[in-house]
């Protein structure tokens, strides 16, 4: 295959991207959700006219691992702090954790009945089914009003890491003692110190850099900061909301003469508009060939397997039977469109990828994880769709 013909596969692809984004305005159909059919349609392509095209599974983890850090960076970017928004922050902090707990409890005992595997295995399996993608979250909701755009945007922030911290747990060594308890908190205690150090040298690097590469250099020290993180076991996306948080609010974060003769807050407000339309920008380019190359992974005949769609209808139900009981009946605010926009991908697929091979459970394949992505997305699209034409949209008078 010539480069010319990389080169047009890969712009066509950045362009029916956006034409999806557009469909997605006009429609309320998720674009990633386009983006998988569009995937899994050049998957069925390449095999039926036996086109030599192969993606290697690291292309899938690096492309989700940059665009989960982009997309929680772009999120952070458009939420302001202010007294008034205190009790919203807290009732979508409780939402993700209450839910992320029972629902990982309820799947992980749903896989040790139904497989009689370990419950270590089971609790690591089910946490990768129940968490919430806010990269397929936060892209879906910019429509919404501001209230409901920035609940789901902390929920699906916050159950991404939550759900990382509890995947970290149950891959402990020790899972289920005591010690492991004393473990989970001293790694609660860390990150929370590495996301501070690592906010004020990005904003001291934000603020002091000078030239037209700043915030690429930015970006790589994010991402290496991240890593650094990861592979200390880490839940290193802490970092990544502080961040964003830290930078779009720098008046409420940045006081005191020593703070801001070092940090200059007054610049990173300057520099604000830039970073905001760049990492828009990337995590849009990034999102659209990671969704589109997990597409063409998926196999379709497995898709098409009654036994297993079952399985990822089962699994959709219970995950949506306790939305729906928290958002009703302990949290008592709207179900539309909150109970359906409880999305699983990008972050489904990492986790899924990182359980060692003695945790994975045969049953539970990667064509279940691919089967509950998809529902959750659909349901998603009927959410969107059920929203009140009447009420106004972000942006509208």
């Amino acid at each position: 295959m010539s480069p010319y013909t990389i080169l047009i596969g890969l712009s066509l692809a950045v362009v029916l991207s956006y034409l999806f984004d557009l469909a997605a305005k006009a429609t309320k159909v998720p674009s990633v959700l386009l983006l998988l059919l569009a995937g899994i349609a050049f998957g069925q392509a390449t095999a039926y006219w036996q086109l030599p095209v192969h993606f290697p599974p690291v292309l899938l983890q690096i492309l989700g691992i940059v665009g989960l850090i982009l997309i929680v960076l772009e999120g952070s970017l458009d939420l302001r702090l202010t007294r008034d928004k205190g009790p919203m922050v807290r009732r979508s902090f409780l939402a993700a954790a209450s839910i992320l707990v029972v629902a990982s409890t309820a799947i992980a005992s749903l896989l040790h009945f139904y497989t009689g595997a370990g419950w270590q295995s089971c609790l690591a399996n089910a946490v990768a089914l129940s968490v919430v993608s806010s990269a397929v979250a936060i892209p879906s909701v910019a429509g919404l009003t501001a209230e409901k755009k920035e609940f789901i945007i902390y929920e699906s922030t916050f159950s991404d890491i939550l759900g990382i911290m509890l995947f970290n747990f149950a891959l402990q060594d020790n899972f289920a003692q005591g010690v492991s308890l004393v473990t989970f908190g001293a790694d609660i205690l860390a990150v929370l110190a590495v996301a501070v150090l690592s906010t004020a040298v990005l904003a001291f690097l934000l603020a002091r850099l000078r030239g037209h590469i700043k915030f690429f250099l930015l970006f790589a020290f994010l991402v290496l900061m991240y890593s650094l993180a990861k592979s200390l076991h880490l839940s290193s996306l802490v970092l990544v909301l502080v961040f964003g948080l830290a930078v779009n609010n720098a008046d409420l974060f940045l006081r005191g003469p020593r703070l801001q003769r070092w940090l200059h807050p007054d610049e990173l407000v300057s520099e604000l508009g830039q970073l905001k339309s760049l990492t828009a920008e990337s995590a849009f380019l990034v999102r659209t060939f990671f969704f589109l190359v997990f597409g063409f992974s998926i196999n379709l005949a497995n898709l098409l397997n009654t036994h297993l769609l079952w399985q990822g209808l089962l699994v959709v139900a219970v995950l949506t039977l306790i939305r729906f009981v928290y958002l009703r009946f302990v949290a008592r605010t709207d179900l539309v469109p909150e109970l359906f926009i409880a999305p699983k991908g990008l972050i489904s697929v990492l986790l899924f990828y990182s359980i060692p091979a003695p945790l994975l459970i045969g049953e539970v394949s990667e064509t279940l994880m691919f089967l509950v992505i998809l529902l959750t997305g659909v349901l998603m699209m009927v959410g969107l769709q059920l929203v009140p034409k009447d009420v106004p949209l972000e942006g509208e008078v």
